[in-house]
């Protein structure tokens, strides 16, 4: 559908549309902006960055910055790029973002620069909302040649994964891709990966899913690859790729502050380091998760924080929707004697919902009710408050 709507502008129906006074409606005014604002501006401030005021919400400060990349005294052009991101089902807030991000949009030639562009990530089956998403949080995409840049990359992508549905899978997840220069950047990284024996299945698995973590400059990668081995990974494992993508994902001082929470809970770094060969996850948490997770074993459950560190796949787990609910039952089920508190954690959080029910809800046919009730209960009021 969105393929063939893209067909429809490309036929002229959109070319041959007269364009709305977007910045007369101030569509995306924001309250607090008075009209005795705008209009008292509007005289005293180029004409851009008036437009960027009142036609997008922009504030007076992000207005000025962005004007310092686009200039116009008249708003015809700009309106025909609004009103073309609009007729594409982009929202007002996308709209917005993108401009503030990139305002040399606003000067494009929608029928040339744009449209082809448009029109060939629809020809991959991107929809409107994918593709509204992709280029609202990655501006630079529009930048870029169709032709020179963005064809070459996704048939690069494509050889890669040799798929096209998984290309545009991993094109979702970071349009970045797209960007970022193959001969220096991508394939080096990749070959610095087979170079060092990970398995094209897992290059390939990293590429799909957390495809980011390949988009870095290649000294920098190789200085991850050589901590990554130094730390003891094995690079035939998939959990040598998971640990390259951790440390690609952090600054080193953003490592140290969570390995400082870490050790609030008693834990050595040395150990911090061992959990983390367990389970790569365990470090890619925020601080705030992991600080959640510790309280909830150690202050909630009554266990000692060792148990996080026998098992930190636990800290992968969220709080609302599996920790919380289960711990409530648990703790009665250790209240009863039904449970004994030397079980494996593993066995209580990370199992499916089905088999834990199933496995220590149901045999208690006295209390099951009333178990069930408890989880229950507190799973809905959980997502209530979200």
């Amino acid at each position: 559908m969105f393929y063939f709507l893209c067909k429809t502008l490309r036929n002229g129906r959109y070319a041959n549309a007269t364009p709305l006074p977007i910045h007369k409606l101030g569509f995306l005014q924001p309250p607090s902006l008075s009209l005795k604002y705008i209009s008292s501006t509007s005289d005293q401030q180029p004409f851009a960055v008036s437009y960027l005021i009142n036609a997008l919400g922009l504030s007076p400060e992000v207005a000025v910055s962005a004007s310092r990349y686009v200039s116009f005294e008249t708003p015809e052009k700009a309106d025909s790029v609004i009103n073309f991101f609009k007729s594409l089902a982009f929202s007002e807030t996308q709209i917005s973002n993108l401009v503030r991000r990139l305002p040399t949009v606003l000067l494009s030639d929608t029928n040339k620069t744009l449209f082809p562009k448009i029109e060939f990530f629809a020809s991959k089956g991107i929809s409107r909302l994918d593709l509204a998403k992709m280029l609202s949080g990655c501006p630079a995409l529009l930048k870029r040649s169709l032709e020179k840049k963005i064809i070459p990359s996704f048939d690069f992508f494509k050889d890669l994964l040799q798929s096209e549905d998984k290309t545009v899978q991993a094109i979702k997840r970071f349009p970045g891709i797209l960007v970022f220069d193959l001969e220096t950047c991508v394939a080096p990284n990749i070959n610095t990966l087979r170079e060092n024996g990970v398995p094209e299945c897992h290059i390939l698995t990293l590429l799909k899913y957390q495809p980011r973590s390949l988009m870095v400059n290649p000294v920098r990668f190789r200085e991850i690859i050589k901590e990554v081995n130094e730390i003891g990974f094995n690079p035939s494992r998939l959990k040598f790729s998971l640990a390259v993508f951790a440390f690609r994902a952090m600054t080193k001082s953003t490592w140290e502050s969570k390995v400082d929470v870490y050790k609030k809970w008693g834990w050595s770094e040395d150990e911090v380091f061992v959990a983390f060969k367990r389970h790569p996850w365990c470090m890619m948490a925020s601080k705030d998760k992991i600080m959640g997770v510790m309280d909830f074993f150690v202050n909630k459950m009554s266990l000692e924080p060792s148990v996080v560190f026998k098992r930190p796949s636990l800290v992968s787990l969220s709080l609302e929707k599996r920790l919380i609910p289960r711990g409530l039952v648990v703790q009665v089920l250790f209240a009863k004697g039904l449970v004994k508190k030397d079980i494996s954690m593993s066995s209580l959080f990370e199992c499916p919902d089905e088999t834990f029910l199933r496995k220590f809800v149901m045999p208690h046919k006295e209390g099951a009710s009333e178990l069930l009730k408890l989880y229950r209960e507190d799973v809905r009021s959980l997502e209530m408050k979200r």
